[in-house]
């Protein structure tokens, strides 16, 4: 397998991946979004989580699964190294958290699923991600939306701004980042065709059946869908799945789109070029430039922010229940 000492996420990121971002980042509130998240959301809670509720994989700990993950690591080059765990639960599903100390998360569904080469497959993606900087920004998302239901419109001087443009745009973004990380794991795996198995296997394939399913029938499958958008009306009813149609919008682009882009990708110069070793070298890592404070006292800095949290809360609380002043 191929290893690429020194890249730069920019060596592939997709370029809607970065135009998106550019597109999030010019939409009104985003600034503010940002600060506020920086100002009360760390990555520690997350982690003090997973250690205390899930597997942290290493050399004594699930080592198949931590050699595998290693090597992927080298392969992106990636410093330091993101700490790996496995955690209960039947969902196939894979995430990456954190920029400091960052993190990724296996549910036991994804690999009682997969076997060790689409493994690889998935850790490459979620390194991909990791390697571009994507995990703060995605958290910001998540954040931001839920602080807007849970609290309503008025939370953290937000007022109206976790509008729907601002939603849009972050789904927007989330999509086109998976693209990114498509591509990561094509340049670890070198195997066009174990990336789109892979894929297949997340979009639908039980274990039991598992022998009956053809990548070539999911490649002919992912060419009828894009024949869809010769009529109208199928471009239409695709943009509204993806933004809320069915009452949610959708983080990812679907499994066939994902192929198409990836089979554009390997048979292009910019693909190839990467795989000769002419790639743009590691500068400054990072997707999200919001400047972080380190306390001198982390604990005492985190009680303050949590109280501070807290009387916030309170303070929107005790409005809505002596009534709104303002029509």
């Amino acid at each position: 397998m191929p290893t690429y000492t020194g890249i730069s996420s920019e060596a592939f990121r997709h370029p809607l991946d970065r135009e998106a971002e550019n597109a999030l980042r010019s939409v009104p509130g985003f600034d503010l979004i940002a600060s506020k998240f920086v100002e009360f959301v760390y990555e520690r809670p997350q982690y003090v989580y997973l250690m205390g509720n899930s597997i942290q994989v290493g050399p004594r700990q699930s080592a198949s699964i931590y050699q595998i993950f290693r090597g992927c690591v080298r392969d992106l080059d990636i410093l330091p190294e993101p700490t790996l765990f496995v955690s209960q639960n039947p969902q196939v599903n894979s995430y990456s958290l954190g920029k400091e100390q960052p993190l990724i998360v296996l549910n036991t569904g994804l690999l009682d699923l997969l076997n060790e080469t689409e493994l690889k497959t998935v850790l490459a993606h979620e390194l991909g991600h990791i390697k571009c900087g994507h995990p703060t920004l995605n958290q910001m998302a998540i954040w931001a939306m839920s602080i807007a239901s849970m609290i309503g419109e008025i939370t953290f001087g937000l007022g109206n701004v976790v509008s729907s443009g601002l939603i849009y745009a972050f789904y927007e973004w989330r999509r086109k980042a998976e693209l990114s990380a498509d591509r990561a794991a094509l340049l670890v795996m070198d195997d066009l065709n174990l990336v789109m198995q892979t894929m297949m296997k997340l979009a639908g394939v039980s274990s039991k059946y598992a022998n009956e399913c053809s990548l070539q029938e999911f490649i002919r499958q992912s060419d009828r869908y894009q024949d869809l958008d010769q009529d109208g009306l199928n471009q239409m009813y695709k943009f509204l799945l993806y933004n809320g149609g069915q009452g949610v919008m959708l983080s990812h682009p679907f499994p066939v789109e994902r192929l198409r882009y990836l089979q554009n990708w390997a048979n292009s110069s910019e693909y190839r070029q990467i795989r000769a070793g002419n790639y743009k070298r590691a500068g400054a890592e990072g997707a999200v430039e919001v400047e972080v404070e380190s306390p001198k006292n982390e604990s005492e800095e985190l009680r303050r922010q949590i109280q501070e949290l807290q009387e916030e809360i309170n303070r929107i609380k005790g409005v809505k229940q002596f009534g709104n002043f303002y029509p």
